[in-house]
């Protein structure tokens, strides 16, 4: 079991943040990679649409047998994550219990601000994760739609990206936060324009917190690769993969193997 690999899926190519990090702590496990860019993105789809991806993704992965799925989707997470959990019996774990539970250990005055797709926002899934901490922490979510499609067009800086980012987050700056939640694995690529616009604020980077929450699930349960070599990373996605290979080098600072194009999910 602990020689098998870690599954992380996304709607694209967020969870590369996500495992970016987990490659970053956890050296020697062995990661496959599924990005469903033929349906990205999932921020502005229903409940019921990311449901049935999700449970499809999980379905590939379990083909090749991995031992834990990471869920590298804030709006999967948010959606689907309890049903999930529910019909599948492998370790499926998602990236709001990790982000909230840091922003709840770092806010000093109780003020938490929360960045994420509109999805993601709607269903309130940080707000409940951090308030289950502390009922008296008040919560300001804002959704970020432009956000995702910068990454994905590889423009994270410059002109274009701060002036969106100060029209997003302007509005936060009178609520006195002093944590503010990237709720989605796409952000970390504009932590810095996020960070200039919110001076002083701590930014809870949730691929980061995510890698942290996998090692204490496999430590958990005994499942560490103890190999001492590198693990081996695979990558598949649902559509073309040229165009993910080039942005994987803007998430990763690396070229990868060649992903595998799959039309079964």
């Amino acid at each position: 079991m602990s020689n098998k690999p870690i599954g992380i899926f996304d709607s694209g190519l967020g969870g590369l943040t996500v495992l970016k990090e987990i490659e970053k702590i956890l050296p020697h496990e062995n990661i496959i990679y599924l990005g469903d860019t033929a349906r990205v993105p999932y921020g502005n789809k229903s409940k019921a649409t990311i449901v049935k991806f999700s449970t499809e993704n999980i379905l590939f992965l379990l083909q090749r047998k991995v031992k834990i799925i990471v869920v590298a989707c804030n709006t999967a997470s948010s959606l689907a994550l309890d049903y999930l959990r529910g019909i599948f019996s492998v370790p499926i774990i998602g990236v709001i219990e990790a982000g909230a539970r840091k922003a709840f250990q770092v806010s000093c005055n109780k003020r938490i601000a929360i960045l994420g797709t509109r999805s993601t926002i709607a269903s309130f899934s940080y707000e409940r994760a951090i308030k289950e901490w502390d009922a008296t922490i008040t919560v300001y979510p804002k959704a970020c739609p432009l956000f995702v499609p910068l990454v994905e067009e590889g423009i994270t800086r410059g002109p274009i990206v701060s002036g969106v980012v100060r029209m997003y987050l302007n509005e936060l700056k009178s609520k006195r936060v002093d944590t503010l939640i990237l709720g989605c694995t796409h952000y970390p690529l504009l932590k810095k324009e996020i960070a200039r616009c919110m001076r002083g604020v701590f930014i809870v980077d949730s691929a980061q917190e995510m890698a942290v929450h996998t090692k204490e699930i496999l430590q958990e349960r005994g499942i560490l690769n103890q190999a001492s070599k590198n693990g081996k990373k695979e990558f598949y996605v649902t559509d073309e993969p040229s165009g993910f290979s080039k942005l994987a080098r803007l998430f990763l600072h690396r070229d990868i193997v060649k992903p595998k194009a799959i039309t079964n999910v």
